[in-house]
């Protein structure tokens, strides 16, 4: 499998995002967020219709032609809202209505943005001084300038996704999933071609990584037909201009919806599902879907939505498809509000092609532990689950944010493929396969711990007598001090007037 640089820090993404950071000022990051990461698109977009116009130009061909434009992929930007006109403005009081008019001109020509675009730079809250200073910084950056791939200003915008994601906290997991944990969905799915649907998109992380995914093996990503939706319409815009910018067609419906109420892809049956919906949702239900056609397994507690997003995965999967769901570790063994039979009738019906347990701290919005969940239609190894421990993967890269590496995110991936081709071997504390009776025997719970071991710790050669004398005496000592502090705790406290009892 070949390396993605996606989460590589480049020198042109930090770059983008200082640049960023200049218009923060006293904003908090959910709003400069949008004004920046229009500003980014715009720039973009720009700079790609000009690299275009200049081969019209060279060719004597009209460079004025919008469909000249269209035929690659290339946005058509009005002569107003061209990069050269706004960075003339970058100095005057009025750059933020320049930008908001830009902004308007280029939803008018391009249908596939309506809707879409930021229009509020012009606001009196938005230092013009800052934004001015922003569009200077960035018109000294040349997007296309930085390599042959039309995507680094793509990894870009989802570099700046994830600071902001860091940034906002918990109010990142509308539009945010870290991208570790993307990967390791993708490369356990491979999604080569065929329908790939995320029924709560955020802003549109699967979908970017499998078009990378298939890039990076030298495939067409002519072949993926996205699909997906989300019920903020913030989120959405973000997941539109993400896509956009990478060329990539989706069909994320008209308009923001709840899945659960108001499905947009009612007869889609998708061959790749991955999805990471809110944690432990509750009052999904409001008593209106209790006779849904989605909950063949049984009807999901009110309480906790984790199981409505399962059945409705499994509702849209096609046969032979796969999906990865991200959930909290309580789906795993909960048996409150009829959870625990749910999970026992996916389980009997074969679904459960295999477990991850994930490590701690991978999200910027909440200490939970989570579970991946990989289900199928097309099971290989029938009868079988695979099980795998993750949880000591991973690097700190801060004190509280952890990823999971390029090669941890393989071995996972190659764990599922041998398992798929029937040469996995158990490895102790890693990874096991088990077969549905004996989960059974385990009342049905899918907790990875269970079923791969303790791994087995390496003889370090000091006999057992020798090692058992040596710590009791160890411990022996550490009592010893421990009395001794006690005692003077007790000295110090009387000299104050208290008392231990």
């Amino acid at each position: 499998m070949s390396k993605t640089n996606n989460t590589a820090a480049l020198g042109f993404e930090e770059q983008i995002w200082k640049a960023a950071d200049i218009l923060r000022g006293n904003m908090d990051a959910g709003e400069y967020k949008h004004v920046v990461l229009g500003l980014i698109f715009l720039k973009y977009i720009s700079d790609k219709f000009d690299e275009r116009y200049q081969e019209l130009l060279a060719d004597d061909d009209d460079a004025e032609d919008r469909d000249a434009y269209t035929e690659v992929s290339v946005f058509f930007v009005p002569p107003s809202a061209r990069w050269n006109v706004i960075a003339e403005f970058a100095r005057k009081e009025e750059i933020g209505t320049v930008i908001d008019s830009a902004m308007r001109a280029v939803e008018k020509e391009n249908k596939r943005l309506k809707d879409i675009l930021p229009m509020n730079y012009a606001r009196s809250e938005l230092d013009k001084r800052r934004l001015g200073d922003v569009v200077d910084i960035f018109t000294n950056i040349k997007m296309i300038d930085h390599g042959t791939d039309k995507d680094i200003l793509g990894r870009a915008y989802e570099y700046c996704l994830a600071k902001f994601a860091e940034q906002e906290g918990k109010r990142a997991g509308e539009f945010y999933t870290p991208s570790c944990v993307v990967r390791t969905l993708v490369e356990v799915l491979q999604p080569f071609s065929g329908r790939v649907y995320d029924p709560c998109c955020g802003s549109g992380g699967m979908f970017v990584q499998s078009s990378d995914f298939v890039k990076n093996h030298a495939g067409n990503i002519g072949n993926l037909s996205i699909y997906g939706q989300d019920d903020n319409p913030t989120t959405r815009k973000m997941a539109i201009m993400n896509l956009a910018i990478r060329g990539i067609e989706a069909d994320l419906g008209g308009y923001n919806a709840d899945t659960f109420h108001n499905d947009l892809h009612p007869t889609l049956k998708a061959d790749y599902i991955m999805a990471n919906p809110p944690f432990n949702q509750s009052d999904w239900n409001g008593g209106s879907l209790s006779d849904d056609k989605r909950w063949v397994y049984g009807l999901p507690p009110s309480g906790n939505a984790n199981f409505a997003w399962i059945q409705h995965m499994i509702h849209h999967l096609a046969p032979g498809g796969r999906m990865g769901i991200v959930l909290a570790n309580g789906s795993l063994s909960s048996q409150s509000g009829g959870e625990g039979e749910i999970r026992k009738k996916i389980i009997e019906a074969d679904l459960v092609e295999g477990i991850v347990a994930m490590p701690t701290q991978l999200f910027f919005t909440t200490q939970i532990p989570v579970s991946l969940w990989l289900v199928s239609r097309g099971k290989k190894q029938t009868g079988k689950t695979l099980f795998i421990d993750a949880r000591k993967m991973g690097e700190m890269k801060t004190r509280a944010l952890r990823e999971v590496t390029h090669d941890e995110v393989i071995k996972i991936a190659d764990t599922f493929k041998a398992f798929s081709e029937g040469t996995l071997e158990d490895v102790k504390g890693f990874c096991a396969t088990v077969a549905t009776e004996e989960i059974a025997k385990q009342d049905y719970i899918l907790t990875p711990g269970r079923y791969v071991g303790i791994e087995k710790q390496a003889d370090d050669g000091e006999p057992f007598n020798d090692k058992m004398a040596r710590l009791t005496a160890e411990l022996s000592e550490l009592f010893k001090k421990s009395d001794e502090l006690e005692d003077e705790i007790r000295k110090r406290l009387g000299a104050i007037g208290f008392e231990l009892s």
